[in-house]
């Protein structure tokens, strides 16, 4: 579990977070369990009408009985098989689960990246339980972000509408749908806890902007929606922080603005538009920082740019000596990042997070130490290939 790190210049903060993999498939170990029976009701059925239906309930049970019926067919159950190997290099088959759900009629389904990541098949069941074969048509890594795509029989499935988490405020009713442990069609409820973290999930993804939540998150809830209360999604549960590996009541979902960015790249473009600079960085903070004589306690050595890329068009510099630390060979000289956009850039996860909030064709002022002066060099992003 990565260390966090909080910081007084800005409201974001890092903190250490067990990812929720995809949870082994429970069926087995808790029996069969039966099919469920969903009653859908109309989107715009109203509090009065739900408690009329059932009986005398309190305005928030309400919310959650018109809540959960309107939006449960189309949160799906995904189900995954791959292969791995073991100590002998045999192979050993590998079931896996998560959550997801329908964002068009014609089957395209959201859930996280690392809920499908080599997958050699997926099967997702949905609220009905209807079982279809899915493919997977492409992710953003860096935001554990995936589509995956089913084909309706013979009708569109029900789609979830997509709120809008810009205008989303701490202390608001927040639901989450999900299948934790495998069990299917879960609901659990709690507040926004909190708003703009910047979560790392693992060495390669983060959560930008994060929404934290106390609603129950656990095993196989990655991928399920994160729901207002009037039944838009508003984010994808994703990540936990727990001491125990079961939910402690810190739960993070990526924002669905974010999603909905992504999602529109894939589905449009067959792929994710993200920024690139073209330089390979080192971090040099403490130690390092003054072992290289540096201006700075720390900050990005560039120690190369690519050929004909951003960074190098803008004329900014890689190293051009060799040097040992401890047992690793750099390349000193070149320039140091400190900022972007007037943004601190203390490490590797602060350019990720810079880079993200941008689009391939921005420009943005990077202010870098080139020996012992500071200075601002414009930058004109490129795409990334292969993400």
């Amino acid at each position: 579990m990565n260390a966090g790190k909080a910081s007084n210049a800005v409201r974001l903060f890092v903190v250490a977070v067990v990812v929720i993999a995809g949870a082994y498939w429970a069926g087995g170990r808790w029996g069969e369990r039966q099919p469920r029976k969903v009653e859908a009701l109309p989107l715009g059925t109203g509090l009065a009408e739900v408690s009329a239906r059932e009986g005398a309930l309190t305005d928030d049970e309400s919310i959650n009985v018109r809540v959960y019926r309107q939006a449960s067919g189309a949160v799906a159950n995904i189900l995954t098989k791959a292969t791995e190997y073991d100590f002998f290099m045999d192979p050993v088959p590998v079931e896996g689960a998560g959550s997801g759900f329908v964002i068009d009629g014609r089957g395209y389904i959201l859930t996280n990246f690392h809920v499908v990541q080599e997958a050699q098949s997926i099967e997702v069941v949905l609220g009905d339980q209807t079982r279809y074969p899915a493919k997977f048509i492409g992710a953003d890594q860096r935001n554990d972000v995936a589509l995956i795509k089913v084909e309706p029989k013979g009708k569109p499935l029900v789609a979830l509408q997509l709120g809008d988490s810009s205008k989303l405020q701490v202390g608001q009713k927040v639901l989450a749908i999900g299948n934790p442990f495998g069990f299917q069609s879960t609901l659990t409820t709690g507040v926004v806890s909190a708003l703009g973290r910047n979560v790392q999930t693992s060495q390669t993804t983060l959560i930008d902007e994060a929404i934290q939540t106390d609603a129950a998150i656990n095993r196989g809830n990655s991928g399920g929606p994160l729901l207002n209360s009037h039944g838009e999604v508003i984010g994808i549960n994703s990540a936990i922080y727990t001491p125990s590996g079961t939910t402690a009541g810190i739960g993070f979902a990526i924002p669905v603005n974010t999603a909905k960015r992504i999602a529109h790249d894939l589905m449009t473009e067959g792929r994710v538009r993200q920024a690139f600079l073209g330089a390979q960085t080192l971090e040099v903070g403490g130690w390092l920082a003054e072992a290289l004589d540096l201006p700075v306690k720390d900050g990005l050595l560039i120690e190369e740019v690519t050929r004909g890329g951003p960074a190098a068009a803008a004329g900014l510099h890689g190293g051009d000596h060799a040097a040992m630390a401890g047992m690793r060979r750099i390349a000193t000289g070149g320039d140091v990042i400190v900022a972007i956009d007037g943004q601190k850039i203390a490490n590797q996860f602060d350019l990720n997070v810079a880079l993200n909030r941008k689009r391939p064709g921005d420009t943005v002022s990077i202010t870098v130490y080139r020996g012992g002066k500071k200075m601002d060099v414009a930058v004109k992003l490129g795409e990334r290939s292969g993400n």
